[in-house]
């Protein structure tokens, strides 16, 4: 409140600069008193309104975005009256050509909309259609800000007066000639439903919506901004759900058709794509579309890009998670001998797309594949323990577990406590998990002898290898540990007494854990 009296003289000075930097400073308080504190406006509130009526240009920018703030801290009735004072002009102001003008007039509206004591009959009546008149234009695209400012003000407006008023004003822009324009509208409208869903929307908006969206979706040509566009048109296919479904060969058929496009952006993004409206085509029960998309992505897999492999590998993962593994096709048998390969490449998104593709099947379809070909997995998911990123590592040691459930721990096992013997630390630490898991998935006296007697081998890796995988095992299995206590109590004994200092660290851990 001192600081409000402080400065309230500002407001009537006969200096412009003056005015309005006292309405910016005002518009700042506000802003960092909300939603509390309205008592301490109360002498500025006149000031304010009256100096709305009266200035122009960037004086009333400043007096707006001062009373932008001020509104959000009325209570319901008090904001309702002051919002029809002020809409007045800010509607008057919707024809500025001024930008910044333009910027402060949508955040208003923004906080104005958001208040709880406008009805949204108002809203619809009074300030759409000046709204979308002058502020869904292309020129609006362009401008970073403004976009921005937009794209928000007209998501809250559409919580107010519901998905149809918006999404069925702007919804035939999607063809608009403009890409930045169209991909505006596509933001909005994904936002808006992503929000409120697409229970108000009837048929004839739908189909609208769909055939905009498709053409807005095969239009593209600029290729840095392709995010808008799946994550919009993924919004929508969701969204519709069963819906969808006289649409999904359309999609489908757009979908196969880029993904045979010579721009790696556009393959990568048709891939991402499939990804997203997998669970739709299950919902729909589009069981012949996803088997079709199944083997055309099987016939991608031999993709140049890594990004675009990485993006492959994620659809297939999508399409074999909602088909299941019995009606995969390709079969199950075909497909995984592809991904061994794979698994050698270095690039961190086709790491992870495709270990999590081999875990999946590993923990639901293993008996489709011989246990040689998932020894031969063993062999390759060893090398991946060495990744930097920590969703590979994490995503490797699982996946060993589901192998092990699979094919039984023996010969998992054999090759786990074979890499103890590696130099490098971050493997190691790796590996040691990796073998915990094993324990936990195949009950722990399939490996705890091995362990033990792998820790007669000399070696200080190695022994500090048995020790971490214990403390783990222990972590991981709680309860069941206290049938294994008397096993390992004397290898315990042992190491606590070792010379070695992270002996006894160790085994320190692995008691406390037990």
């Amino acid at each position: 409140k001192a600081l409000v009296t402080i400065i309230q003289h500002g407001l009537v000075d006969e200096n412009q600069k003056v005015r309005t930097v006292c309405a910016l400073a005002l518009a700042a308080l506000a802003e960092a008193s909300a939603p509390f504190g309205i008592e301490s406006f109360d002498n500025v509130l006149k000031p304010l309104w009256k100096g709305v009526r009266t200035h122009r240009g960037k004086t009333l920018a400043a007096f707006l975005k001062a009373i932008g703030f001020v509104i959000p801290l009325m209570d319901a009735m008090y904001a309702n009256y002051y919002t029809r004072e002020v809409m007045v002009i800010l509607i008057r102001e919707f024809a500025s050509p001024d930008e910044e003008m333009k910027k402060i007039v949508l955040k208003v509206v923004k906080q104005c909309v958001q208040t709880d004591g406008v009805e949204g009959q108002y809203i619809r009546d009074e300030i759409l259609p000046p709204f979308f008149k002058h502020f869904w234009v292309r020129r609006m695209a362009l401008d970073r800000r403004n976009y921005r400012q937009l794209v928000e003000t007209t998501v809250e407006i559409s919580t107010k007066v519901g998905c149809l008023d918006v999404v069925g004003k702007i919804v035939d822009d999607l063809k608009d000639e403009s890409e930045a324009y169209r991909r505006m509208v596509m933001e909005t409208i994904g936002l808006v439903i992503k929000e409120l869903g697409v229970s108000e929307i009837d048929a004839d908006v739908e189909e609208r919506l769909v055939d905009g969206m498709l053409f807005a979706f095969q239009e593209q040509t600029e290729d840095d901004n392709t995010k808008v566009m799946l994550e919009g048109v993924g919004t929508v296919v969701s969204a519709l759900g069963e819906r969808a479904k006289p649409y999904l060969p359309q999609i489908c058929g757009t979908i196969k058709w880029r993904l045979n496009n010579k721009s790696a952006q556009v393959r990568q993004q048709a891939a991402d794509l499939i990804s997203k409206v997998a669970p739709v085509l299950q919902q729909c029960e589009e069981d012949q579309l996803m088997s079709h998309l199944g083997m055309v992505l099987y016939e991608y897999l031999g993709e140049e890009y890594p990004d675009v492999l990485g993006s492959i590998l994620g659809a297939m993962k999508a399409i074999v998670s909602v088909i299941g593994m019995s009606k995969m096709t390709p079969p199950i048998k075909d497909l995984l001998p592809r991904l061994t390969p794979i698994l050698r490449n270095r690039h961190e998104k086709v790491q992870e797309n495709s270990i999590e593709l081999v875990g999946r099947i590993a923990d639901r379809g293993a008996e489709h594949v011989g246990a040689r070909e998932w020894m031969r997995i063993c062999f390759e998911l060893l090398e991946m323990l060495k990744a930097n990123k920590k969703a590979i590592r994490r995503a490797t040691v699982s996946t060993f577990g589901y192998i092990a459930k699979a094919i039984g721990p023996s010969d998992v096992l054999a090759t786990l406590l074979n890499n103890l013997k590696v130099q490098e630390r971050q493997n190691r630490v790796c590996t040691t998990v990796a073998i915990a898991i094993v324990a936990e998935s195949c009950a722990p006296f399939t490996v705890i002898p091995a362990l033990m007697n792998e820790y007669k081998v000399p070696e200080l890796n190695v022994q500090n290898g048995v020790l971490k995988s214990m403390s783990f095992m222990f972590e991981y299995i709680s309860e069941m540990g206290k049938d294994y206590i008397y096993s390992v109590v004397p290898l315990l004994e042992d190491a606590l007494m070792d010379r070695d200092l992270v002996h006894r660290q160790t085994a320190a851990t692995a008691v406390s854990h037990l």
